[in-house]
C-alpha cells in the first residue's frame, strides 16, 4: 500500500487538488499554475460549506485554503472539521493562504501545522518551486507521515533513523529530525529526547529545537536547569505563543493552578481561535476565582466557534452562566451592566437556535438565578419548584448551574445531591477533567462553609458596619473573599473595618496581617486614578492609627 501511495504522488496527473478561496482570481491563477505542471484534476470553491461537500465526493492529495474565507468559516475551523472528518491527515499536503501575517494569525496557522503558508499575491515561480519541495517532502518521507497518521511512534523512529543514514535525504534531514523527535517525547522516552534534542542545538536555530527540549525537560521536573532558556524563549515571537502553552500544560500537571492559568491566558491572547485552549482558560478561571476571567473565556469560546463543528446553544448558555456568577461577584452599580448583556444572550439564545427546546430546563435555571440575583427571590422560588428537577443530565455543565440556583435560594440539600452526581462525572483522567474535578471540590468546600454570594455577604457587611458590629461585618467580607478574592472594594471593606478596629485597639495580630496582606495585593492590582486616590488614602489612614 506505501509503496502505491507513493507512486501516486510521483504521477501529477493522479493528484486530486482542491482550492478554496473566495476569490476567483485565486482560483484561475492556480488552476492555471497546476495544470502546466502536469495536474488533470483541480477542483475549486469559494467557501468552506462547498469544500466540504467536495471533499465528501473526492479523496484531494492537496488541499489549498485560504485561512481569510469569511463567507461561512475561517480556515482555521475549516481544517478542524476537515480532519475530524477524515479528509485531511498528515499524508495530504495542506497549504494554507493569507494575505495577512499578524502574529495572532500566524501563531492559529502553526498549531494546525499545514506544510506550507503562502502570502498573498502570489508569484508563479515561488508557487512552482514550493509546491514541487513540498510534493518531494511529502514524497520522499511518505513512510513517516502515514507512521504518524497511525498513531506508531515506534515506527516513525524506525524509519527516521534509516532515513537519517541516507545521504540522499539529506536536504530533508530537518523534517525527519523533527519527527523523531516528537515520537520520543510520545513514547515517554523524555530523557533520550532531552539529549537528542541538546545535541541538535549544535546543528540547527529551529524553533521546534529549544521548544523540544524544554518540553523533554519540563516533562522529567527540570525546570530549574532552564530558567534562562525559558525567559529567552517567552521573548522570542516564533517561540513564545508554544512556551506558555507548554508551560500552561506542565503547571497543570504539578497541580499549580495559579499559574498554569497565567500561562495558558497569554497563550489564548496569543492565538485565540483554539477552543479547547478557551476551554482550559475557562476552567482555570473558575478554579481561581477570576469572574471577569471566565466570562471572557466564554464569550471567546462562544464567538470564535461560531459555525465551527464546536458551535452549539449550550455555549450561549455558557456565556450566561458565566455573566450571572459575575453579577453574584460584583459588589457595585456595574453589576447592572453585565445583568443587562445577560439578559440579550438569553434574547440571543431563544431567537436564534432552532434546538432551543432542548434547553428549556437549562433557560428556567438562568431566569431562575437572574431573578435571585437581582432580589427577586420569589419569582426565582415560583420557578424552581414547579419547572426543575433533582435529576442530573448528562450536561455536568447544568448540573452545576443547578446546584448554584439551589444553593443561592438556600435549598442546601438539593444542592449537595445534585454535587455528589457532579463529582462522579468528572472522575476522568484527562488533565482537563482534573481541573473541573478541582473546582468542583472547591464549589463542594465552599457551599457547605458559605451560604451566600459575594455580592449578598458584601450587603451583609455594609449593615453591620453600620450598626457598628464590626466582628460580623469583618466576618462577612473576609467569607466573601474567599469566593472573590481579586474584588478591588471587598478589600477596600476590608481595609475599613480593620482601620477601625485598629483605632479602637481591638484588632489582633492574625487581623493585623489581614491588612497587610489586602495591601501587598492591592498593590500588584492594576487600579484606576479613583481607586488609587482611594487605596492611598485608606494606607495613610492604616499607618497613622
Amino acid at each position: 500500500m506505501e509503496i502505491t501511495s507513493k507512486s501516486e504522488l510521483d504521477d501529477f496527473s493522479n493528484l486530486n487538488v482542491l482550492i478554496i478561496d473566495d476569490n476567483r482570481l485565486v482560483h484561475d491563477f492556480l488552476k492555471h499554475t497546476f495544470f502546466n505542471l502536469g495536474f488533470k484534476t483541480v477542483r475549486c470553491a469559494e467557501n468552506a460549506h462547498h469544500g466540504l461537500a467536495l471533499c465528501e465526493e473526492t479523496r484531494f492529495h492537496i488541499i489549498i485554503c485560504s485561512f481569510n474565507v469569511k463567507s461561512d468559516k475561517d480556515g482555521f475551523h475549516l481544517l478542524e472539521e476537515l480532519k475530524f472528518k477524515g479528509h485531511v491527515n498528515k499524508t495530504t499536503i495542506l497549504i494554507f493562504l493569507s494575505t495577512e501575517t499578524n502574529e495572532s494569525l500566524v501563531n492559529s496557522i502553526v498549531e494546525l501545522q499545514p506544510d506550507d503558508f503562502w502570502v498573498k499575491p502570489l508569484l508563479p515561480k515561488t508557487v512552482i518551486a514550493r509546491i514541487q519541495y513540498t510534493l518531494d517532502i511529502k514524497k520522499h518521507l511518505f513512510n513517516l507521515y502515514k507512521a504518524i497518521d497511525l498513531k506508531e511512534p515506534s515506527k516513525v523512529i524506525y524509519y527516521a533513523e534509516r532515513f537519517l543514514l541516507d545521504k540522499a535525504l539529506a536536504k530533508y534531514h530537518p523534517n525527519i529530525q523533527r519527527m523523531k523527535g516528537e515520537a520520543l517525547i510520545n513514547l515517554l522516552e523524555y530523557k533520550e529526547a532531552e539529549v537528542f534534542f541538546k545535541e541538535l542545538q549544535s546543528k540547527y536555530r529551529y524553533a521546534w529545537v529549544y521548544l523540544g527540549y524544554v518540553k523533554a525537560l519540563l516533562k522529567q521536573g527540570k525546570m530549574a536547569q532552564i530558567e534562562d532558556l525559558l525567559v529567552e524563549l517567552s521573548n522570542k515571537p516564533d517561540t513564545r505563543f508554544a512556551l506558555h502553552d507548554l508551560l500552561a500544560q506542565y503547571y497543570m500537571e504539578q497541580e499549580n493552578y495559579e499559574l498554569a492559568y497565567e500561562e495558558i491566558k497569554k497563550a489564548t491572547k496569543l492565538s485565540p481561535r483554539n477552543i479547547e485552549r478557551n476551554r482550559k482558560s475557562w476552567d482555570l478561571a473558575r478554579l481561581n476565582h477570576d469572574h471577569m476571567g471566565q466570562y471572557i473565556a466564554t464569550k471567546n469560546i462562544a464567538i470564535n466557534a461560531k459555525n465551527s463543528i464546536h458551535d452549539s446553544p449550550a455555549l450561549i448558555l455558557n456565556v450566561i452562566r458565566s455573566g450571572i456568577d459575575l453579577a453574584c461577584a460584583i459588589t457595585d452599580e456595574s453589576s447592572n451592566k453585565v445583568l443587562s448583556e445577560t439578559d440579550q444572550f438569553i434574547r440571543k439564545l431563544e431567537h436564534e437556535y432552532k434546538e432551543i427546546n432542548q434547553f428549556r430546563e437549562q433557560i428556567t435555571v438562568v431566569k431562575a438565578r437572574l431573578h435571585n440575583v437581582r432580589n427577586e427571590n420569589a419569582k426565582a422560588k415560583k420557578l424552581v419548584e414547579m419547572h426543575l428537577s433533582l435529576k442530573p443530565t448528562e450536561s455536568v455543565e447544568d448540573n452545576l448551574d443547578k446546584v448554584k440556583v439551589f444553593h443561592e435560594l438556600g435549598m442546601r440539600e438539593e444542592a449537595f445531591t445534585l454535587l455528589k452526581a457532579v463529582k462522579n462525572q468528572v472522575s476522568g483522567d484527562s488533565l482537563t477533567s482534573e481541573v473541573l474535578s478541582k473546582y468542583v471540590e472547591q464549589e463542594t468546600d465552599e457551599r457547605s462553609e458559605i451560604n451566600f454570594t459575594p455580592k449578598q455577604l458584601n450587603s451583609m457587611a455594609v449593615e453591620f458596619f453600620q450598626k457598628n458590629k464590626l466582628l460580623p461585618a469583618l466576618n462577612s467580607v473576609i467569607q466573601a473573599l474567599k469566593l472573590a478574592p481579586k474584588n478591588v472594594k471587598l478589600l477596600f471593606s476590608l481595609l475599613k473595618i480593620l482601620i477601625v478596629m485598629k483605632k479602637r485597639e481591638e484588632i489582633t495580630p492574625e487581623q493585623t496581617k489581614l491588612a497587610i496582606d489586602a495591601i501587598e495585593k492591592l498593590e500588584k492590582t492594576p487600579l484606576d486614578d479613583n481607586k488609587l486616590h482611594v487605596f492611598s488614602d485608606l494606607k495613610i489612614k492604616w499607618h497613622n492609627k
